[in-house]
């Protein structure tokens, strides 16, 4: 069975496509969301996260959580000029590529045979663009890529009645400051 290793960006989204790649693959979970605001949100969601992983292990999965930590200097790195860009511009491929390249990067330092995204499942997030930079990144390091739209099959209708059937904090934002305010 295939390693792979599974960029989240919060614990409803993972509870869409978790079944499924469970079948395939050896699933690992990056928790690696440095543009999320403020650092109280982060917590909530990485404590989501554990709780889903949790209740699906409780029920015989055997999934893993790496938590990278919360450093947003990195994302407001990247960011920086961008603050005005509209929701879904360059300033959210940036944050894309920032993510996804530290998944790639580290399935490659630690032994994974493929990576993805959760990111994929939810409506707001295009598809098409985190595909393009997974196999840019699975080219530039070596590392392959599982191409997904997640919110295909109904992947989002399930993380709304997991996120139902399991208690779990669903937030009303992206997660940066900058989708609270566009809100």
């Amino acid at each position: 069975m295939k390693k792979l290793l599974l960029h989240s960006c919060c614990g409803p989204c993972s509870s869409g496509v978790l079944e499924a790649l469970t079948r395939e693959y050896d699933v690992t979970i990056l928790f690696y969301n440095p543009n999320i605001f403020p650092e109280e949100e982060y917590y909530k969601r990485l404590d989501t996260q554990y709780k889903i992983v949790n209740a699906l292990n409780s029920e015989g999965a055997d999934i893993k959580i790496v938590e990278v930590g919360y450093n947003p200097a990195e994302y407001n790195n990247i960011v920086q000029g961008l603050e005005n860009e509209p929701e879904g511009g360059s300033r959210c491929e940036k944050c894309f590529r920032l993510r996804l390249e530290k998944t790639c990067k580290y399935a490659k330092d630690n032994g994974y045979n493929i990576f993805t995204t959760t990111m994929s499942v939810s409506p707001h997030k295009n598809y098409i663009l985190l595909n393009e930079i997974g196999r840019d990144l699975s080219s530039k390091f070596g590392v392959e890529y599982l191409e997904a739209n997640f919110k295909k099959n109904d992947g989002y209708l399930k993380s709304i009645r997991n996120s139902e059937k399991y208690d779990l904090y669903r937030q009303k934002y992206c997660g940066c400051k900058y989708s609270i305010w566009d809100k």
